[in-house]
């Protein structure tokens, strides 16, 4: 193994962009990694230019001995690259803030008599500060920043033919997915999105629509739900009305919004859970 004193630090940035940068450094082709990695130069390409699925674990560990990295060295990159885009997003926040706070800290140490001052003249305190808590002059007297912050959603059905995620004890999806959406200013930590099929409930909602449920949210009649059925987990996203039986029993009515399809009555006991719509969200140009 090389003496490179690079290696004792952990990589930084896309797998991508490690594997072409430490590749360069070496002097060494593509033809030559690949070779030396057992694996093709087109997908030793693609995986530089972040435009293939990630590699095995065999394969990263071939790549590290090619590449003359200590075992393990490209772990950092891939777990970054598997993390959803908002929490990488939301740790590079962290980090500059961090940065500033460090800054601040600095600042404050070697400010000496009048030091603040001159900084709060300057217009240099203020930086670090909107630098280390940038949606505090957003927040309304009392309200926690953290708040304004936009929570990470799962999107429960991404696959079209897929299974929808699992369920938890309480009832609510759980908070793991494959992909993640944005939701601003939505406290419900249970929240999660799906993405529309079917016609069912047009003209107010289209296949391809995104639409946020929150469990936190009361249901009240009249509002679009999503609803989980039992005995069979079957799911559907309907207006939801509660009604009477002749006997006095308690019902759920679900009635699509679309006049072509015929409303489902089942009993309370029937339905597991009732989520309200909270949001959608409609790529452009779907018509």
């Amino acid at each position: 193994m090389s003496s490179d004193p690079a290696q004792s630090h952990r990589p930084v940035g896309s797998l991508g962009a490690i594997l072409k940068d430490r590749r360069l450094r070496l002097g060494l082709s593509l033809r030559e990694t690949a070779e030396r990695a057992r694996c093709t130069k087109g997908y030793l390409s693609l995986l530089e230019r972040g435009k293939r699925a990630m590699p095995t674990a065999d394969l990263v560990a071939r790549l590290e001995g090619a590449l003359d990295m200590a075992p393990g060295s490209l772990a950092q990159a891939l777990t970054l690259e598997a993390t959803p885009s908002v929490v990488r997003e939301e740790l590079a926040e962290r980090r500059e803030q961090a940065e500033a706070a460090l800054q601040l800290a600095a600042l404050i140490r070697g400010a000496g008599p009048g030091g603040l001052d001159r900084a709060f003249e300057s217009g240099a305190l203020a930086r670090l500060v909107e630098r280390i808590s940038p949606l505090q002059g957003r927040a309304a007297p009392g309200q926690p920043v953290e708040t304004l912050l936009p929570r990470a959603v799962p999107l429960i059905n991404l696959v079209p033919a897929g299974k929808a995620a699992e369920f938890t004890d309480l009832g609510y999806p759980a908070r793991v997915a494959d992909r993640y959406v944005s939701a601003p200013e939505l406290g419900d930590p249970d929240a999660f999105a799906a993405r529309i099929t079917g016609d069912s409930m047009e003209p107010e909602y289209r296949e391809g629509d995104v639409v946020i449920f929150s469990p936190a949210r009361d249901v009240r009649d009249g509002m679009d739900c999503f609803a989980r059925l039992e005995p069979d987990s079957e799911m559907t996203f309907k207006r939801v009305y509660f009604e009477r039986g002749t006997g006095g029993e308690e019902l759920i009515r679900l009635q699509p919004l679309n006049p072509r399809y015929a409303p489902r009555v089942e009993p309370r006991e029937n339905v597991a859970g009732l989520y309200p719509a909270v949001s959608v969200t409609r790529r452009v140009g779907l018509g």
